[in-house]
């Protein structure tokens, strides 16, 4: 290359930066002033759709420029991603600007609205395949050929017949489909709310709870497993991605937990499953949690109620699964150079915790929204990371620019594929063909629950096989949640079940993109990490069917019953848990680990759901008559559970001098 080519590729490199950066900063802009209702304030009268429309004017050029295909070595797009970066601009613009004039018109498939129409389509769904891959594209595309050849299928799936220039106009154009519910979610709420973790990112926050995980974990047995576990919960509680706190995490904390004598595929499993669950652990869940009150019609913070239970319930388990399984491999605490104390820690980030309480109480006592909370959140993180910092170092008006930045560009994989799900959410209203799924998976429902309940968690982690739980949970939501609910399920409990599932297609075999990305870092083989993933997080793949049936897990009614509820079920945790290691303080026998699973079943399984509506009546002596219910069967056969599955821990319970171990000395394998 010239020296003259070489400047003008260097100049060009730079201008892309430049674009990127200022679409990133408009992106963020422009969500964050919606999100304060900034229009309505400065009196300018907006349709959501126009605020929709220039989401997508500056995500679609923003994503085309980051995931360029024709990167040259410099970094560089291509010609045709530079084409496409501004025929997006332009398209979603001409709707963002025309939309009060063009929504009148659209009925009568105007030729500027086809066109332009579907020309938004193609990008949006190339833009999708270039930030998720494949697998959310080909159900796309599936989903728009039934349209319009589905009038030709039999029966209640078949589809009202829909022309070509109608689905177009529909599909881009219509609050039903492109421009609708998933993508006003992503663009009002799950923005605000990675803006904030990118405050808490730039601001110190990140070395600060890794500071706090090794502090209260770090001399534990199993410590370094443990602060993984911690850690990978607080980020990830934030990121709302597990690959990519995988990715972030778990080049700190794998190392770490195979130099404390951590097999490579158990510290890469431990990783991944707690980055996994941080989607599904309050205040801050993932971006599935905002649709899922989107769907259910409910404020957000009836969905972080719901959720406090199976998150406690997830992590206790990976906690008792390290326990033991430090136990049986003698590992002690994590071995680290010059840990931080505690002391030293509050003293220089004592300021962390206050901006979750404020998010806390803006949501349960001032019932605010979830965007507002979110930035009444950042803003306090702004001003103590400004003021105060962390061990000697302040947020700078150069790492706040960096955080703005950074959340436009974070954000494109959500905006996209929740603009992805409009266009099924479309082709379902439009073509009927969601009202048929129902009443065909009503008519199953009704015939036995479990195999409705079943199926759709195969059909959940099939789906979840490369796509992000996002895509999962909505296509969920949409086209089996109807059904489910129709069978006299809790809602809240139904769509917890749906997230559930698709957040597992994470660590589950074949395709476990967030154990494969642990498995890279810890160089273990990726099938061996996919099942033990599998193998620590077993009650993850029974708790949805647990609180399905046993909504009160879910703190939906009585809240003393709840906390018993879930006290019994972390029991049965730890004794199932046992029984597959065969280990407590000390190894167990193959009858003890017998009658263990026994309790484990008898204590997990919701037998006061599943027997609800049954009764009979046990006859004693001289006419005397019991009436039994299923609840009190229930209750019997938990109690009984505890009882067999105490004595068997206790006889277990004295440490080993072999089960303490000696920290360091057990080396990786």
């Amino acid at each position: 290359m010239s020296e003259e080519a070489e400047t003008r590729t260097v100049a060009r490199g730079r201008a892309q930066v430049a674009a990127e950066r200022t679409l990133g900063s408009l992106l963020t802009a422009v969500a964050l002033g919606w999100a304060l209702d900034v229009p309505q304030r400065l009196e300018i009268a907006l349709f959501t759709e126009q605020f929709l429309a220039a989401i997508l004017a500056l995500t679609l050029p923003l994503a085309f420029l980051v995931t360029s295909r024709g990167r040259a070595l410099r970094g560089t797009a291509s010609g045709l991603d530079i084409a496409c970066a501004a025929i997006g601009f332009l398209a979603a613009g001409y709707v963002a600007w025309r939309y009060p004039e063009l929504q009148n018109r659209l009925v009568y498939r105007p030729t500027d609205g086809v066109v332009i129409g579907a020309i938004l389509l193609v990008l949006v769904i190339e833009g999708v395949r270039r930030t998720c891959g494949l697998a959310l594209v080909l159900v796309i595309l599936f989903f728009i050929a039934y349209a319009l050849l589905g009038h030709f299928v039999p029966g209640t799936l078949g589809a009202r017949p829909v022309q070509w220039d109608r689905l177009i106009v529909y599909l881009a154009m219509d609050t039903n489909a492109m421009i609708g519910g998933p993508l006003l979610i992503a663009s009002e709420v799950v923005i605000a709310f990675i803006f904030m973790g990118q405050i808490i990112s730039r601001g110190g926050g990140g070395q600060f709870f890794a500071d706090l995980a090794l502090a209260v974990a770090g001399k534990a047995r199993g410590g370094a497993g443990k602060i993984a576990v911690v850690g990978s919960m607080l980020f990830g509680m934030i990121s709302g991605s597990a690959v990519a706190n995988v990715a972030s995490v778990g080049v700190i904390t794998i190392p770490l937990m195979k130099r404390s004598g951590f097999q490579g595929h158990v510290a890469a499993a431990t990783e991944a499953l707690a980055s996994t669950g941080g989607q599904l652990m309050p205040p801050v869940m993932g971006a599935a949690a905002f649709l899922m009150a989107e769907f259910l019609g409910v404020p957000y913070r009836t969905v972080a109620l719901a959720a406090i239970g199976p998150s406690l319930i997830y992590y206790f388990s990976l906690f008792v699964f390290i326990d033991f399984y430090a136990a049986r491999h003698r590992i002690r605490f994590a071995v680290v150079e010059q840990p931080v104390p505690m002391r030293r820690i509050f003293a220089t980030g004592w300021h962390f915790p206050i901006p979750f309480f404020g998010l806390f109480a803006a949501l349960f006592w001032l019932n605010w929204t979830a965007q507002l909370s979110g930035l009444f959140a950042s803003a306090l993180l702004v001003v103590f990371c400004m003021i105060v910092g962390y061990r000697g170092k302040r947020m700078s008006l150069r790492d706040l620019g960096a955080a703005i930045v950074g959340t436009g560009t974070s954000v494109l994989e959500v905006v996209l594929i929740c603009a992805g799900a409009g266009l099924i959410i479309g082709v379902l209203n439009l073509t009927g063909v969601a009202f048929g799924l129902t009443l065909f998976l009503g008519d199953l429902a009704a015939s036995n629950i479990f195999v409705l309940l079943l199926m759709t968690a195969v059909i959940a982690t099939i789906l979840g096989m490369g796509m992000p739980t996002v895509a999962v949970y909505v296509l969920l939501a949409t086209l089996i949640a109807p059904a489910m609910i129709k069978a006299q399920l809790d809602p809240v409990a139904v769509h917890l079940f749906l997230m559930y599932f698709g957040m597992l297609s994470m660590v589950t075999p074949p395709v476990a993109l967030a154990a494969f990305t642990a498995a890279g870092i810890a160089k273990a083989d990726l099938w061996q990490t996919g099942w033990q993933s599998v193998k620590m997080g077993w009650i993850a793949y029974l708790a949805p069917f647990v609180f399905v049936f046993q909504p009160s897990l879910l703190f939906r009614g009585s809240p003393v019953l709840g906390v018993i509820d879930l006290v019994t079920l972390a029991a049965g945790v730890a004794f199932g848990t046992a029984a597959l290691l065969g280990q407590f303080n000390r190894p167990i026998g193959a009858a003890a680990r017998m009658l263990l699973l026994l309790a484990a079943l008898a204590v997990i399984m919701p037998v006061e759901g599943l027997g609800a509506g049954w009764s009979s009546t046990l006859e004693l002596w001289q006419g005397t008559k019991i009436a039994i219910t299923g609840s009190d069967l229930g209750w019997v056969i938990n109690i009984v559970g505890l009882l067999l599955g105490g004595a068997m821990l206790a006889l277990h319970g004295r440490a080993t001098p072999a089960a303490l171990g000696t920290p360091g000395l057990q080396q990786a394998k």
